[in-house]
This record gives C-alpha cells, structure tokens and sequence, in this order.
C-alpha cells in the first residue's frame, strides 16, 4: 500500500503535462478529461498515504505543485476554460489540506 501514493502521484503530474500540451495544441477536449485524471489520481494519492500513514508529507508537496501547475496554466486559457481548471486546482488545495490535517494531527490521537 504504501508504494501507491509515488505511483499515483507520478500518473497525475503525467497526465498535468498531458493536460498542458493539449491545451496548446487546442484539444480541450483531451486536455479536460487529463486535468480529471490529475484530480481522480491525486485523489488516489491521498487516500493511500492517509491509509498507509506512509509518504504523507512526499504526496502534500506533490498535489502543491501540481495545484500551483494548474493555476499557471489557467491564466494562459482563454475565459471559458478556466473555469475547470480552477475547479481542480481548488480539489488539489483542499487535498492538501486534508494532508496536513492528517500530518499533524498524528500525534493527537
């Protein structure tokens, strides 16, 4: 279990390129189903440290990166794309929160 959250992790920021390089070459479609991939995989992430108690603090720098990738990339879209994107970036950041809730909230049980 704990070798999942690296995994997923590794898929999410794939599929942020992906997302990235659709984008520019005007696919929106291919490039919205990729950001629900970096949403559904960090998800993943975090579900699977939280279980194992393992990579917590690795996957919270991860889903930071890639939600400050997603804010990044939504300044370069036009009006009507950005509103998902924004949407995932904001899943990413309560991810997060979720993840440092977790991490310091270890020694209070």
């Amino acid at each position: 279990m704990e070798d999942r959250p690296p995994l997923y992790v590794e898929i999410a920021e794939r599929q942020l390129g992906v997302a990235s390089e659709s984008y520019k070459a005007g696919d929106t479609e291919k490039a919205r189903a990729a950001v629900n991939d970096v949403v559904l995989y960090s998800s993943k992430a975090r579900d699977a440290s939280i279980q194992s108690g393992k990579k917590l603090k690795n996957t919270e720098i991860s889903v930071r990166k890639m939600a400050l990738k997603l804010r990044d990339l939504r300044r370069t879209l036009s009006f009507d794309e950005q509103a998902p994107v924004q949407a995932a970036a904001d899943q990413l950041e309560s991810m997060r929160g979720e993840l440092l809730s977790h991490m310091f909230s270890k020694g209070k049980r």
